[in-house]
């Protein structure tokens, strides 16, 4: 692993990694000097098997019914110095049979998690979390909480740097001071391939292991970690199942069309040909030779929906399922988190298999309707979740749920529909009832039993030249009653459920034509809460459309007199005020909150004033005038 591998034939030879990949036969013979124009030259020259690891092991200990490491490995030597990753590795105590293994890979700006290791281990794996943004700085590699001290050896990167100390490197292909693999464009100067390099040890970390089965080994990672689970799953035949979450989607380098051929998720700097050849997901994708779950969040910033389907569509022929968590943005509800072991209990340890992807049809004539029809072979059938948008902006769009009716088999809704200038954009949740409660305790925040689990169908996509090509009837008008609370929160979400002092609910209703604010109307919000309080109320522009405008958030905070009689407060656009002093409108308004506090306008903002009594009950949120 040196700058420029050599013999790499001889690696083809000896490399199980290698081999199990279909393509491997067909790998070229490049020039020393030559730009790799595929995947596949990129990779053909890297054995994650060739160079001993170097392993040192830090500290052992033994809690919860499971053996723990903390350990480092080398990765490689880059410009003639070694680099080191830390990580978290765990087993069950007292095994004597070879366990299928699972690696983690953490998000950006966090660190290798005992919490996920301790959920696989719990569950019968040996399982790794590396630890790929540690900067070497001989600050701890884990918290305290993980028998972390400081002086610990934490991962160094040696003469490169891929962590985010180094943002550029995730979108060039550019060399750059001190900091880069290569001394001339070239892919290997982007982070994401010494990143995945740095995953890949990680797998062969793992079947060097006396506990492991080499032959059944998983992958999973959370937003970049999600980034990095698509890459490893494409270059390295070890993995059996892979399960990225809330990133890892390609065409991040495109102008989109569908948000106006504006918005780009990554400006590329350096050949962008060569980086989409070489670095984006659509062409890691169909080199994926395993089962491969995507479970995400619907308005997710850095998994855009849309990408997510199109990306995956070029598996071939390898099982592949969806897991949406509704509304949210880079979270997930538990019937979705739940996917991620069943997953891996499937696939790695012959347990039963999730619901298949439930069938779908969206026709337009002579109404728009979504038909779906469930798995009912697998799991009872909980209920059936149909969701609809107008918006073409995957980040911002507002999901309306449909009503559904049951046909035999079948589950229908009608689409209503107030416009044929705008795209129709449908999906549904199938959520299934476990045979048995699922503990994701181990996890910060899935402290109750799962006793559900939620499969995705697939995306589908109209445009709006083939909305107004069908003319279907137009049956929904806009209406100023934006909610009624007589189905809960259904459109909601909620942050800190459970804490009343820092409890929000937020919608992106009001972003959608149908529950827009009308130019010189207020907000009436009808509630009760019996002891007097202080609540913000927000409203966030242009959340994630630059293309639109600046983004900003508007505040509200209003001390509330307790009764138990319902009372409504009226709000006024001059009611809400910036951090910049600018106007608010209705118009451009994406976000609507909610919130028992919300800290976003400078020191006096954040401290929370604790909470009387109950949390408030919402009865009515309208425009008026």
């Amino acid at each position: 692993m040196n700058a420029r591998p050599l013999n790499r034939r001889l690696f083809l030879q000896n490399s199980r990694a290698l081999a199990a990949l279909p393509w491997v036969g067909d790998l070229p013979v490049l020039a020393a000097d030559a730009m790799p124009q595929s995947v596949k030259e990129l990779w053909a020259d890297f054995d994650p098997s060739a160079d001993a690891l170097e392993v040192e092991l830090i500290r052992e200990w033994k809690e919860d019914g499971g053996v723990f490491r903390h350990v480092r490995y080398l990765i490689g030597h880059f410009k003639g110095k070694p680099a080191r990753m830390a990580a978290i590795y765990g087993f069950p105590e007292g095994t004597k049979e070879k366990l299928p293994a699972v690696m983690h890979i953490h998000g950006g700006g966090q660190r290798a998690f005992l919490h996920e290791v301790k959920l696989l281990v719990g569950r019968g794996y040996a399982a790794l979390s590396v630890n790929w943004g540690g900067s070497g700085t001989g600050k701890p590699p884990f918290n305290a909480s993980e028998k972390s001290e400081l002086g610990d050896p934490n991962t160094d990167w040696g003469a490169v740097d891929p962590s985010q100390l180094n943002v550029q490197g995730y979108f060039t292909l550019l060399p750059g001071p001190g900091q880069f693999f290569e001394d001339r464009e070239h892919p290997k100067n982007n982070n994401w391939y010494l990143l995945t390099l740095g995953c890949r040890r990680g797998l062969t970390f793992l079947e060097q292991q006396p506990e492991v089965d080499p032959q059944r080994l998983g992958v999973h990672g959370y937003s970049m970690g999600g980034n990095l689970t698509m890459y490893v799953a494409g270059t390295d035949g070890r993995v059996k199942a892979a399960v990225p979450g809330v990133g890892g989607q390609g065409w991040r380098w495109k102008a989109h069309e569908f948000i106006g051929g504006t918005a780009l998720q990554e400006q590329i700097k350096g050949d962008v040909e060569i980086f989409r050849r070489t670095m984006s997901f659509e062409s890691y994708a169909p080199l994926i030779r395993c089962p491969l779950l995507h479970r995400s969040a619907t308005n997710d910033f850095h998994g855009w929906m849309d990408d997510v389907y199109r990306t995956n569509a070029l598996l071939e022929g390898q099982p592949r399922r969806y897991s949406w968590s509704p509304h949210l943005n880079h979270r997930l509800t538990p019937e979705v988190a739940v996917t991620l072991p069943l997953w891996f209990d499937h696939y790695l340890k012959g347990g039963p298999s999730l619901p298949e992807t439930p069938r779908s049809i969206l026709t337009l004539a002579p109404t728009p309707v979504l038909r779906v029809t469930p798995d009912f072979k697998s799991l009872p059938v909980a209920r059936v979740e149909i969701f609809y948008s107008v918006d073409s902006d995957p980040r911002a769009r507002f999901w309306r749920r449909a009503n559904v009716i049951r046909e035999g088999d079948d589950f229908i809704s009608t689409l209503s529909l107030h416009t044929h200038d705008l795209p129709l954009f449908s999906f549904a949740n199938v959520v299934y009832s476990l045979p048995k409660p699922e503990s994701l305790a181990a996890i910060p925040g899935y402290a109750k039993p799962v006793t559900e689990v939620c499969i995705s169908s697939l995306l589908h996509s109209i445009s709006a030249t083939e909305v107004k090509q069908a003319h279907p009837p137009l049956t929904a008008k806009p209406t100023p009653l934006i909610d009624d609370f007589s189905h809960g929160l259904r459109d909601w979400y909620v942050l800190n459920e459970g804490n009343a002092t820092h409890q929000q609910l937020w919608t992106r209703k009001v972003t959608d034509p149908l529950w827009r604010g009308p130019d010189g109307s207020t907000l009436q919000i009808t509630l009760k809460m019996p002891q007097a309080n202080r609540m913000s109320f927000v409203l966030q522009q242009n959340e994630w459309r630059s293309y639109r405008g600046r983004r900003r958030t508007f505040v509200c905070t209003k001390e509330i007199e307790g009764s138990d009689a319902e009372q409504t407060l009226t709000l006024a656009l001059k009611d809400f005020t910036s951090a910049d002093g600018s106007p608010a409108n209705w118009v451009e308004i994406d976000q609507l909150g909610l919130c028992a506090h919300f800290a976003d306008q400078g020191p006096s903002a954040n401290q929370a004033k604790l909470w009387k009594g109950s949390a408030p009950q919402f009865l009515r949120l309208a425009w008026n005038g």
